[in-house]
Parts: structure tokens; C-alpha cells; sequence
């Protein structure tokens, strides 16, 4: 059976951790969009970790870990990853980088870079990552694939033919060095030889793997809000953020996917510009005082180091989180990190134009939107490492039953903390 584990939200919901823990029971574990413009932090009886392109079933001996095709991959970042992973005692995972996947060029954090210049109070707030030019490239047609590293004729095709439109850009618009083609082609021949131990036939193997009955965790990086057709376009990723992106990006048929596991934080939180609209956003010396508290060590971005901006639970973002996902069912993270709160608030309304609207609304409207508030009693007590829902305290179970209620989608994992286990596990009311 094939499980996908995604976010409701705008990423850095936790993901990492709950693919962490299921990965233990499961077979394969694939990540199939996005780039290592994102992290997942992981912790675990190795240490702690930031994953931001090796799949997190990597700690693992019995899992395959997969780069889908979907992946922007960067190698230069994948190989030093993989050596951070064993210099702190991890077993080399089984790796498996699909042969379909795209290559993300040196020319590509270069172009997001000049980009970001260029637009100056206009940007995006990238990663300057490479991720944008990475996949317009994709779907115009001028990538390079993993398997054009084995064929050098075609490679120095593409890559001149790469290299000659982006030099056109470099000069005329950004006002920069031009590439040489020569150069990057040896650099490819370094990564080939990098990359060559792990390059396979993952389409077939994934099919193989279903045919035998395998369980299949598929991963995906950031969430409903980043995706570029149903978020908050235009501040979202490149890649689809959604379950139903993994039928491409992961290669596996849509009548496989048994599970949405979508996870999403008992409160909110965004890494992106400030313009990026963000509805539920907790200001001043109450937001510092959640983002200190926050995540593992406070809400800052795994990938960038960011000040993450933290706010209250987003309930209308997150139903259709939930909603256009297909969640069946929900984990939600961090409810330790409300411990100290005498009071909560929970977004259940957006007041855009003086209606109220319980209903997600298209970016233009978005920007105009206000949070109607409902407010509920806190528990006041720690909770983190607890381990039986039933022992949390009646406000804490309360607190999860009002947001199941809002989301209209069933929580059935409950985090506690940061580490792989600490979780509970809950029948869902809906």
C-alpha cells in the first residue's frame, strides 16, 4: 500500500518526524517534489538532524530511500548530506536516485539569485536555492536529466543548448558573467562519478515493490499553501506540494495511494516574505514568546536559519489544507509547545470586505482577509513526552476536539515533542 505524509499548511508542519516514525514499519520511502530548499528536522536515538533531500526513512537499514523523478536534485548538496549523515554514526542508507530525475545546475542558484537582486522590493523571499529556475527550465524543456550524466554526446547537447539561452539572460537582463559550457561539463563529469552508486531504475522498482505487496511511504516537502495551482500563488514553491503530485513525481498509480496523512502544527507557522499573506500572525512580545518556545530549538527555518513567522492555529487555512490534500487522516504537532498559555486563540473565520467566510480564499482575496478569533482555556502544564492521549489534560483533548471539529478532517496522531516517539495516538471523533 502506498501512504503519502504531507503538509496542511505552509510547510515546517512536522512532517519529517511523522515520516521518521512510520518509516519503521514501512518498506520504501520516497521523496517526490521540491527541492533542498526546505528542511525536515528529525530526531532521533542518532542525534538530531535537518534533512533537506535525502528522503527520512534514511535512518532506517531495512527502508529504500528514493529521489523520485518530481525532485529538483542538486548532487553536490545530496553527496554532502549523505557524508553529514554517516560522520554522526548513521549506516549508509539504501539509496536509489531515480534515473528520470533533473539535475539542479550550478546556473540555476546562480539565475535565483540575480533574480531576487533584480526584483529587489519585489522579490519572493526565495532560498536562492535554484528552485524557480530549476523547474521552469523542467517544463520548458531544457533540463538535464540524471541519465544524460551516462551519455556524453547528449549531455554536451543539452548542455550547450542550456548554456547558450541562459548566457543570452545573464547579459542582457541580469548584467552578469557569462557561463562557460565546457567548464560545467567537467563539473558533471565530478558529479556523475559522485552520483554513479546510487542511479537506478526507480520506476520499475517501485512497481516491483507494489506488485510484492510493500509498503510505500510517499514524501513530500512544504505544503497546501506553497502549491503553485492551490495555494497562496504567487509566494509558493515551483513543485506541487500535494498527495496527488506523488502519482507523478514518485511514479506510483493514483488507484495506490491508500493514505493522506497530512500534518499540521497546533499553531502556525510560515518561513517566507513578509508580504506573503498570513492571516493567524502573532505579533510583537506574544509572537517572540511562541517562536522562542516553538518547534525543537524555536521556530527557525532548517534549510535557512529564518525566524520562522508563528501566529495562532489558521482553522480556515487548514481545512482546506486538509481538504485539498484528501486528507484521511491528521497529525498534529507541537501541542507541547501551548503549555504555557492561559488562553488560546484558534482562527475560525476570515473577515474580508465585512463578511465573515469560513471558506479559503483566492490570493487576491486573501490579502484582504482579518482573523476572527474564538478563544479557549489553556491546560498550563507541560505535557511534552506524554505518550497516552488519555493522560493529557481535559483542556489540552479539548483544545484537539474544537480544532478536529474546525478542520473537518480526523486527528489521529498527537505529537508531544520533537523525538521520534514522543507521540500519542488518538480515536478520532469525527
Amino acid at each position: 500500500m502506498v501512504k503519502a505524509i504531507v503538509g496542511a499548511n505552509w510547510g515546517d508542519e512536522g512532517k519529517g518526524k511523522i515520516t521518521d516514525m512510520l518509516a519503521e514499519t514501512s518498506d520504501v520511502v520516497i521523496r517526490f517534489q521540491g527541492g533542498a530548499n526546505a528542511g525536515h528536522t528529525i530526531i532521533n536515538d542518532y542525534g538530531r538532524f535537518a534533512l533537506h533531500i535525502l528522503p527520512s526513512g534514511s535512518f532506517y537499514p531495512h527502508v529504500t530511500n528514493i529521489i523520485g523523478n518530481g525532485v529538483a536534485l542538486d548532487i553536490k548538496k545530496l553527496v554532502a548530506e549523505l557524508k553529514s549523515i554517516t560522520d554522526q554514526g548513521v549506516p549508509a542508507p539504501n539509496l536509489i536516485v531515480s534515473e528520470r530525475a533533473q539535475l539542479l545546475m550550478p546556473y540555476h542558484v546562480l539565475q535565483d539569485g540575480y533574480e531576487e537582486e533584480r526584483l529587489a522590493g519585489r522579490a519572493f523571499g526565495s532560498t536562492k536555492s535554484g528552485i524557480a529556475p530549476f523547474y521552469s527550465d523542467k517544463y520548458a524543456k531544457t533540463g538535464i536529466q540524471v541519465c544524460d550524466l551516462f551519455d556524453e554526446e547528449r549531455l554536451r547537447q543539452r548542455l550547450n543548448a542550456a548554456v547558450e539561452r541562459k548566457n543570452v539572460m545573464f547579459k542582457h537582463l541580469y548584467h552578469k558573467p557569462l557561463l562557460d559550457a565546457d567548464t560545467l561539463f567537467v563539473e558533471l563529469m565530478e558529479y556523475r562519478e559522485l552520483i554513479r552508486p546510487y542511479v537506478g531504475d526507480a520506476v520499475t522498482f517501485v512497481h516491483e515493490a507494489l506488485k510484492a505487496g510493500k509498503t510505500i511511504l510517499l514524501e513530500g516537502q512544504l505544503g497546501s499553501m506553497k502549491d503553485p495551482d492551490l495555494g497562496i500563488f504567487p509566494m509558493t514553491t515551483s513543485s506541487h506540494t500535494l498527495a496527488g503530485f506523488g502519482t507523478v513525481g514518485a511514479c506510483v498509480p493514483p488507484t495506490a495511494i491508500e493514505d493522506v496523512i497530512t500534518v499540521t502544527k497546533a499553531y502556525s507557522s510560515c518561513v517566507g516574505s513578509k508580504t506573503e499573506p498570513f492571516v493567524s500572525e502573532l505579533l510583537g512580545a506574544e509572537g517572540d514568546e511562541l517562536r522562542r518556545r516553538g518547534g525543537d530549538k524555536g521556530e527557525f527555518g532548517a534549510t535557512t536559519g529564518r525566524p520562522r513567522r508563528v501566529g495562532w492555529f489558521d482553522a480556515v487555512a487548514t481545512k482546506y489544507g486538509c481538504m485539498v490534500q484528501g486528507a484521511t487522516q491528521v497529525a498534529l504537532t507541537c501541542l507541547d509547545v501551548l503549555g504555557y498559555l492561559d488562553e488560546i486563540k484558534v482562527v475560525t473565520g476570515y473577515e474580508i470586505d465585512g463578511e465573515v467566510t469560513t471558506i479559503f480564499p483566492t490570493p487576491s482575496r486573501l490579502e484582504r482577509a482579518k482573523p476572527v478569533f474564538t478563544t479557549l482555556k489553556g491546560w498550563k502544564s507541560d505535557i511534552r513526552g506524554i505518550t497516552d492521549y488519555d493522560a493529557l489534560p481535559d483542556n489540552a483533548k479539548g483544545y484537539v476536539d474544537f480544532l478536529e471539529q474546525q478542520i473537518e478532517a480526523p486527528i489521529t496522531l498527537v505529537s508531544t515533542g520533537p523525538k521520534r516517539h514522543e507521540m500519542t495516538y488518538r480515536t478520532p471523533k469525527l
